[in-house]
Order: C-alpha cells, then structure tokens, then sequence
C-alpha cells in the first residue's frame, strides 16, 4: 500500500512515517505539508491512502477530502485530528473521508485502522 502523509508538523509526519514504514508492504510515497501540497501530490502520486491531518496551514483537512474525494475517488482517505474523532467522524464521511483517527491514538490505533482501511480495497 501506498500512503501519502499531510500534515504541518514535521515531528508528526516523521512519527507516522516511522510506524507506517514498520510494516513490509506499506510504502509512504510522499509527504505534504499544506493542503495544496497534499492535492497536487495526490494526483502527481496516485496513493492508496492519505493521512490527512484535519487542520493543514493553508486550508481544512475537509477541504482536501473533498477535492481528492471529487477527483481520486478510488484514494482511501484518513483524516487524524488533535479533536475528538467521534465529534469529527459524520463531518469526516461528509467530506468523502473513510475513517478519522485522534492522533493522541496514533501510536496503538494507527496499524490496525490501515489495515482495515486496506481490507476494503
């Protein structure tokens, strides 16, 4: 699996690069730090999943789902957040996502929520 990693904070980019990058056919083929970079190396990379961070400097994380959403339909969408997941989940589907992760939970969710992301490709 390919995955994109967007998010503003080079530490938390790094970090999910670090787990993501521990299991054997997981790839991270890119990373972004805004929303324009994580739209543009979308359709330059073509990733199985995003984890998208759902506060980018430049605009929302929805945002981004939306357009990836509208234009890679077949991108699997992750959208981790500093707020309450369950809060977020309805706005995340609403905006084309498929699954939203709080990235306080990143370190014992994260493996197991791409790996069920993965079984519905």
């Amino acid at each position: 699996m390919r995955i994109l990693i967007a998010d503003g904070n080079d530490h938390v980019r790094r970090g999910v690069a670090a787990i993501v990058s521990s299991q054997k056919n997981w790839i991270v083929c890119g990373e972004a730090r805004d929303g324009a970079e994580a739209i543009q190396r979308t359709f330059e990379l073509k990733p199985d999943l995003i984890l998208l961070d759902v506060s980018l400097p430049d605009m929302s994380g929805l945002q981004v789902a939306r357009r990836v959403r509208d234009n890679a339909p077949e991108t699997k969408i992750l959208v981790i957040s500093n707020h309450d997941a369950q809060y977020l989940y309805p706005r995340v589907l609403q905006a084309g996502g498929d699954a939203c992760l709080d990235k306080s939970r990143l370190a014992t969710d994260l493996l197991e929520t791409i790996r069920k992301i993965e079984a519905s490709i």
